[in-house]
């Protein structure tokens, strides 16, 4: 017992251990894995604006031969857009 008491002190030490210099750290990011991540954002902010670029196309399309106005439309339908929930596409 007295055995075991001591290994998992062993072990509790040295997670303290680690888990000192992790605090202490001040990058936690490596500069491949920043800029990785700016790579994702930027090809993932691309995307959402060709779709939004698409989405208006194509309802503007639409509107063209519809009564009533665009609001409405989408009232109707049930789209939901950006707008509606003040989201603004972030800057490249």
């Amino acid at each position: 017992m007295q055995k075991e008491i001591q290994e998992l002190k062993k072990e509790c030490a040295g997670y303290s251990e680690r888990l000192k210099n992790i605090k202490a750290a001040t990058n936690h990011v490596t500069p491949e894995e920043k800029e990785q991540v700016y790579r994702e954002r930027q090809k993932y902010c691309k995307e959402w604006r060709k779709r939004k670029r698409m989405a208006t196309e194509l309802s503007d399309a639409i509107l063209e031969g519809y009564p009533k106005s665009k609001k409405q439309f989408f009232e109707e339908v049930g789209i939901e857009t950006d707008e509606d929930y003040n989201v603004t596409l972030p800057d490249p």
